[in-house]
């Protein structure tokens, strides 16, 4: 069973474990919530000298606003805008368009009455501290690893979870791995909050990844992370999503080709460092979705690894190896889904963490025979395929990737007969996704629609961003590449709480996520780079958030999973949209400029 929030399916399992959660957080983990509240909201890393630069304010009927330098020289002035609708919470914001002033230099917008906003800069790369950290974040998320001071500063770590001797659990036994066999499955990126690896929800992290490369290589070449294998002759986006696709490689059985859901204590873990938890660890039952991410990652890894033979010697070949060996098992078990609750009542210990279930493949495989279609040039992949079920076009999260597919095939100009209707209906999502902007309260797609914010919503936002990217890879029109931007905008700070949703980037951030590490390692700061969930009204971890507004919903509380959790597949659709504007930037160039 699962229950369904903004599009992300969250299994009723994980809701259990999670309550239980509540009574697992050290005492003193737990923080009120932040009642500063800056009544302009804007982007508070900074802005392009030559790119569209809004401000909202939220109070300010009739009058003015000025941009100034530190010693309080006001070098731009300008008047509010009313918005023509209100905002979730019934009010005219007011906003403060100075994208004329292009002068770069650090600064603060004032009103009178309301003060002035964070500080902010104007300046090329403006954003390429933070598109590292949303990467970097990953490093630190490895399992089976210590963190030196040398590449994690004062987040430095011992190392947990080595995964070298996993049980099989009796739901995934078979005959040549029965129940309590011992495998070894180390390396991956911890999932989230918590200490588990998911296949499913690295699947469409490690795509996202993946594609941040594939779309931007010359970019991403340049993007220097300071890990263990900097400078060894492969990207370093590429060496951190090694770590988790070696992993990936290890929950796939060697005898059948199946591959397992997940590995995972048998409950979520105390709140505590990865080193100090030593309860058995197990791999759970194979199923469909599971085997057709694998098997779509391992496609896609293969024709980009098979760039680096002599870093990588044999990857390129184990993965699409692994990939046919995975689909094929797809093909002859179609529809096994993992029901965690209904295993419970059959198998022993119970499994009470995140469940990822779902019991509809029909993306799953338009997704996987998309990657297998374009790195092996077999058409046999797309046959009995139904590439056009329906005419919606939801933006990916882990339980919904038909477009991870639909952007494979386009951006490799796949020569099928379905690819002029999926390019138009692409285009036709991401102009529904920005009509109406120009009228809105925060000036956003993402602000457009109350139904935008549940559980993840701040994934819903970023990978808002990469759909219009992706339009804008196809259609040079600069609509979507500046409603892009406006979404790295409202992530940073544009928005109806006033938080920059990345920790440690920007003046207010989150400084309680749901995350075990930043909760316990007694560093005063969260671990740097992490997009946390956002505005969740729904409150299903029974943590009360200031306002049920939607998009106001939102509490910085360690207990406040709905709310203030991290999680890889999070993580990915930011650093695609942060690292993928840093490349375009030169492109958001305004039609007429001025240094006012």
């Amino acid at each position: 069973m699962s229950i369904i929030f903004n599009s992300v399916k969250i299994s009723a399992g994980r809701l259990t474990g999670l309550f239980l959660l509540l009574f697992m957080v050290k005492p003193g983990t737990a923080q009120t919530k932040d009642t500063s509240s800056n009544p302009i909201r804007l982007n508070q890393i900074g802005f392009y000298p030559n790119a569209i630069k809004k401000a909202i304010v939220l109070s300010g009927a009739g009058g003015l606003f000025a941009i100034q330098s530190p010693n309080k020289r006001t070098v731009f002035s300008g008047s509010l805008k009313p918005s023509v609708s209100l905002s979730f919470a019934g009010r005219t914001t007011y906003i403060a368009d100075f994208s004329d002033f292009t002068k770069p230099g650090e600064y603060q917008l004032t009103v009178a009455g309301a003060g002035s906003s964070y500080p902010f800069k104007i300046a090329g790369n403006v954003h390429q501290k933070i598109a590292k950290g949303v990467i970097k974040a990953y490093y630190f998320m490895r399992a089976s690893t210590p963190l030196p001071v040398k590449y994690a500063g004062k987040w430095s770590r011992a190392g947990g979870h080595p995964d070298d001797r996993v049980i099989v659990h009796p739901s995934a036994a078979s005959e040549k791995r029965p129940a309590g066999a011992i495998i070894s499955s180390p390396r991956g990126w911890y999932d989230a909050g918590d200490y588990n690896k998911y296949v499913v929800n690295s699947g469409i992290s490690t795509s996202t990844l993946l594609s941040l490369y594939e779309d931007f290589p010359a970019y991403m070449k340049t993007v220097k992370l300071n890990i263990p294998e900097s400078g060894n002759g492969v990207p370093d986006l590429l060496n951190e999503v090694l770590w988790n696709l070696r992993w990936m490689l290890t929950m796939q059985d060697p005898n059948d080709g199946g591959v397992y859901h997940k590995l995972t204590n048998a409950v979520f873990d105390k709140f505590e460092m990865p080193d100090k938890d030593i309860t058995p660890r197990y791999v759970v039952q194979k199923g469909t979705a599971a085997a057709l991410d694998f098997a779509a990652v391992m496609a896609q890894a293969s024709r980009i690894f098979k760039q680096f033979p002599q870093q990588t010697p044999g990857l390129a070949d184990s993965c699409i190896v692994a990939a046919k060996s995975a689909w094929q098992w797809a093909v002859k078990n179609p529809n096994v889904a993992y029901r965690q609750d209904e295993n419970n009542k059959k198998f022993n210990p119970a499994i009470t963490t995140g469940g990822y279930g779902d019991n509809n493949f029909t993306d799953e495989f338009i997704w996987a025979a998309s990657e297998m279609f374009v790195t092996t040039s077999d058409s046999d992949y797309l046959k009995n395929i139904n590439l056009l079920p329906d005419d919606k076009m939801p933006v990916p999260a882990w339980g919904q990737v038909k477009l991870l597919g639909y952007y494979t095939l386009l951006k490799n100009n796949a020569g099928i007969a379905e690819l002029p209707v999926i390019k138009k209906r692409l285009i036709n999502a991401a102009d529904g996704l920005i009509k109406g902007v120009d009228d809105n309260a925060y000036q956003t797609s993402m602000t457009l629609s109350a139904r935008h914010f549940g559980w993840g919503s701040n994934s819903d936002a970023a990978n808002q961003g990469v759909l219009l990217l992706q339009a804008y890879r196809l259609i040079p029109d600069k609509k979507y590449l500046d409603n892009a931007l406006a979404d790295l905008d409202y992530l940073l700070g544009r928005n109806a709480t006033g938080y920059s949703y990345v920790t440690g980037y920007g003046t207010k951030t989150p400084m309680h996520p749901h995350h075990r590490p930043s909760a316990s390692d007694g560093i005063t700061e969260p671990i740097p780079g992490l997009l946390v969930g956002g505005p969740n009204p729904g409150m299903q971890d029974g943590i009360k958030v200031p306002s049920k507004v939607p998009d106001e919903a939102y509490i910085d509380d360690t207990q406040a999973y709905a709310a203030n959790e991290v999680t890889i597949n999070w993580n990915a659709p930011i650093a695609y949209l942060a690292n993928a504007i840093e490349a375009l930037q030169n492109q958001l160039s305004l039609k007429t400029k001025s240094t006012k």
